[in-house]
């Protein structure tokens, strides 16, 4: 794993998602240098299924040396997010880097903060092992897993780079073998189990599916050239979410006890729901009766693919 320098000591960094997962990962490596964390995040008072808060994530991050400071917000909530700001200045003085996110759409910005600001994309290589996740893969999809430390390292490399390397789609492994890190099974949470290809990332599948046969696993797809991905047809999103409707049932929703929202994009998109908290569960179209904990922004192609 790529090791601390020491070099974000008294970097102020403001990380969304920071009380669990991959947000969580990334302000535990920065946090060992000594960085400054504002966590923001949703979460005040602990899940039935999911670990952490804003506040035990605080007394992570100044376990291993941070300082933290933890900031009630929703991502959707502007006003939030400007006293989030507010707060972070008044304790750290200007921030100095933040993460908002996993999202392509940040590079929009790239060409309009150059020269002031750094701006980049970071997308895992493989499936990364989180509660959605588990949610949509099931039992034992962890074996075909990396841990959230292989994202920390990578968003670490960025951090490191100096602020003319902007506007660039970073995928994790790529980066880390840049670092010189040679050694992935480090990050694997079964390693030498095949991985899971990331849903959003182009791959060739043959030599993949072959992998994975020969180690006796069951392969993800059949697949014995390369296609090209079909776009949905209209109708494919509402036919898609009757089958998981369908599927619902009171043990998934104890299991789960999530609403996530899809902001989907282009034919047949819209905004839909699967709510996972509610007795036996509901899809729908529009906004869920109550709050989502997730919130997925993706194409139609996408979401269809990901459930297929």
């Amino acid at each position: 794993m790529l090791p601390n320098t020491g070099r974000l000591a008294g970097c102020t960094i403001f990380i969304t998602g920071a009380s669990r997962g991959i947000g969580k990962a990334i302000a535990l490596k920065a946090a060992k240098d000594g960085a400054n964390i504002v966590i923001a995040a949703k979460t005040t008072h602990p899940h039935p299924k999911l670990p952490g808060t804003i506040y035990t994530a605080a007394e992570e991050i100044e376990a291993v040396g941070g300082k933290a400071l933890p900031c009630i917000v929703d991502v959707r909530d502007e006003q939030q997010i400007s006293d989030a700001v507010e707060k972070a200045v008044e304790k750290f003085g200007a921030y100095t880097i933040a993460k908002y996110g996993m999202s392509m759409c940040v590079l929009g910005m790239a060409e309009e903060f150059k020269g002031e600001i750094a701006v980049n994309a970071l997308w895992p290589k493989t499936a990364i092992h989180t509660a959605a996740m588990d949610m949509l893969g099931g039992s034992g999809i962890e074996s075909q897993c990396r841990k959230v430390d292989i994202i920390a390292d990578a968003a670490y490399a960025i951090f490191k780079k100096p602020k003319n390397f902007t506007g660039n789609f970073v995928i994790d492994e790529n980066i880390l073998k840049e670092e010189g890190i040679k050694n992935f099974d480090a990050y694997a949470i079964k390693p030498g189990h095949p991985l899971l290809p990331d849903f959003f990332l182009d791959e060739y599948p043959e030599p993949i599916t072959k992998k994975m046969e020969s180690t006796g696993a069951v392969p993800e797809f059949k697949e014995e050239k390369p296609q090209p991905q079909p776009k949905p047809r209209l109708g494919a999103v509402e036919e898609t979410f009757r089958i998981v409707k369908d599927s619902l049932s009171d043990d998934v929703v104890k299991a789960t006890q999530g609403i996530y929202l899809f902001e989907l994009s282009g034919e047949d998109g819209g905004t839909w729901f699967l709510d996972l908290k509610s007795k036996g569960g509901n899809v729908g179209y529009g906004e869920p009766s109550d709050q989502a904990d997730v919130v997925m922004s993706m194409s139609t192609d996408d979401f269809v693919k990901m459930f297929s």
